[in-house]
């Protein structure tokens, strides 16, 4: 198996082989391009704060330890904002010596403002796991924003699987911006590893530059698209006389990159989720962009980069055009048979500003 990021046809074979357990048969939709979506299980347990195993210890015994109440989600149960939870999800891994996986939020799942994590056994890092390992996930879930609606099957994060050293270095992604042209900027700027992203502060042509997150709102039911109104969640932002905007503290925004990006069929990227040389800020929670995304051959023709920002302690002002993130890419093991927006269920292709799909 070559090395970089496992494609869909692999991740099919890694279920077929046993080496991806689940309680039930995958959903339809479940295995995407260069991931496969994970699935909550049956119960939730709220803890006092979050937590890592460690090296050498269950998951299972510290929630035995620290666990305050266990939530019953098969008939829906709302998880409160400001709150921590643990859900064992259905999906468990017995990977190979030469596979280790990453886990990243769902794109809708960050434009909830709902932070995630995944748990495995023993582990030091979150959302790492490490080759070879064989045991069960847990998913952590905060919400941050908006208290939200669960369910057994609900799915709000993702698993990436490799193999080798996928990563491309600068100079490799110049030569491919060279020759497929990953981002519309005109003067690329390549370095660290990743194409830089810049904030668009002009906004459309009625002014409108971002969204910022209302509080003491209903609840959001994760698995219902288009079932909610844009208003009563949501604040507009308009654009601002000098091009700039200043993020409040413990505030949540949804804004969009000035440049389109392109993912060729052959890679995947993920953006870089927080930059202190950029400033105290996170601009994104969940940072998987899968092959297609953006590709004119799968209907995208470029795409904008949706960006769920959040300042760090201190009021910050951000810029129209300042960089605030890079992408990173890397080498598919070999092209997915499907491609984003292709043939398959994908919110996000060919967007600009976009709330996530629950809202209308």
């Amino acid at each position: 198996m070559a090395g970089g990021i496992l494609p869909d046809r692999d991740i099919a074979q890694l279920s077929a082989d046993g080496r991806i357990a689940s309680e039930r048969p995958f959903d339809a939709d479940q295995i995407q391009p260069a991931s496969l979506d994970l699935r909550l299980g049956a119960k939730a347990y709220r803890v006092r704060a979050s937590f890592l195993p460690g090296r050498g210890n269950l998951v299972e015994a510290k929630l035995s330890r620290l666990s305050m109440h266990e939530i019953d989600l098969s008939g829906g149960a709302v998880l409160e904002t400001g709150c921590v939870y643990i859900v064992p999800l259905q999906e468990a891994l017995d990977l190979p010596p030469e596979i280790r996986a990453a886990t990243n939020p769902k794109s809708s799942t960050g434009r909830l403002d709902i932070f995630t994590r995944v748990l495995s056994d023993g582990a030091q890092e979150f959302d790492k796991i490490p080759a070879g390992y064989r045991g069960p996930l847990f998913l952590e879930i905060s919400p941050r924003t908006f208290p939200i609606v669960v369910r057994p099957g609900s799915r709000l994060t993702q698993i990436r699987f490799r193999t080798g050293d996928a990563q491309l270095l600068e100079a490799e992604l110049s030569a491919l911006h060279e020759t497929e042209r990953l981002t519309s900027a005109a003067d690329a700027n390549i370095s660290g590893g990743g194409i830089a992203l810049s904030i668009d502060l002009a906004g459309d042509q009625t002014g409108l530059v971002g969204y910022r997150g209302k509080r003491h709102t209903g609840v959001v039911d994760v698995d219902r698209r288009a079932a909610l109104s844009m208003l009563d969640y949501w604040e507009p932002i308009r654009r601002g006389a000098v091009g700039e905007l200043v993020l409040d503290p413990d505030e949540f925004y949804i804004l969009v990159s000035k440049e389109a990006v392109h993912v060729p069929p052959a890679f995947a990227a993920e953006m870089t989720p927080f930059d202190p040389l950029v400033g105290e800020f996170r601009v994104h929670y969940a940072g998987f962009f899968d092959p297609g995304f953006g590709h004119s051959g799968a209907g995208g023709s470029g795409s904008r980069a949706v960006l769920e920002v959040r300042s760090h302690d201190v009021p910050f002002i951000l810029e129209d055009g300042q960089i605030v993130g890079r992408l990173v890419y890397e080498r598919m093991a070999s092209p997915p048979d499907r491609l984003y927006g292709a043939d398959l269920k994908s919110n996000y292709q060919a967007q600009g500003l976009k709330l996530s799909k629950h809202f209308i």
